[in-house]
């Protein structure tokens, strides 16, 4: 079973850039199409990026053309790039493989 652990996550302000990691430590990685979510209290699990086993992205429109997903399937790991972050990307970020997801990492954009 994959266990997954984010990590990255900060306060910055505004314009501000984050790279959020997440590692997998089960045997599967490479047959999972990695998702970053996140969340907010009060509103649903937002999709945010995906990622294939061979490197096929696809994105929210909230975040196109600022957030980079990508993936290293020897350290099983995949990452989120985030530049000119936005207030309205505060939340808890959650990598999932299939429906499995770990426990989020907090980013925080304010000025």
């Amino acid at each position: 079973q994959e266990q997954l652990v984010e990590s990255g996550g900060a306060s910055v302000t505004p314009g501000g850039s984050l790279r959020l990691s997440c590692v997998d430590s089960g045997r599967r990685f490479n047959d999972y199409f990695m998702r970053w979510f996140r969340e907010v209290p009060g509103n649903q699990r937002e999709f945010v990026a995906s990622v294939s086993g061979i490197g096929s992205t696809t994105y929210s429109d909230s975040v196109k053309g600022r957030f980079t997903i990508s993936r290293d399937n020897n350290k099983n790991t995949v990452y989120l790039q985030m530049d000119s972050l936005k207030p309205e990307d505060t939340a808890v970020y959650l990598c999932c493989a299939g429906s499995t997801c770990g426990q989020g990492t907090q980013v925080t954009v304010s000025s």
